[in-house]
């Protein structure tokens, strides 16, 4: 079934009865379903909650070359040192020093 939703959230509260809400999904019903879907995949659910999806985004488009503007434009992040700090080290472990010394 489509939901016929042209604007506004994607994630949206649903009624008891079934009815989709015109408001969004709270902050902590988001934490609650990544951690509950990060258990189901046998991951440590206390490792995850909304936020690692914020971080998920912003590593994912700086690893395919979206411009900081581009990414900020889209997570709100004022500037570009508060938007650093949300980029993962996707190639941690690749050419890691440790490895070489074992």
């Amino acid at each position: 079934m489509q939901s016929g939703i042209k604007a506004g959230k994607i994630f949206r509260q649903v009624s008891r009865y079934g009815y989709v809400m015109n408001h969004g999904i709270s902050a902590q019903s988001v934490a609650l379903i990544v951690k509950a879907r990060a258990e189901v995949a046998g991951l440590n659910p206390q490792r995850y909650s909304g936020h690692s999806l914020r971080v998920g985004l912003v590593t994912s488009a700086a690893k395919a070359g979206v411009s900081s503007w581009k990414i900020r434009q889209q997570t709100g992040h004022q500037s570009d040192a508060m938007l650093q700090r949300y980029i993962r080290d996707t190639e941690l472990f690749i050419d890691n020093p440790v490895g070489k010394i074992w």
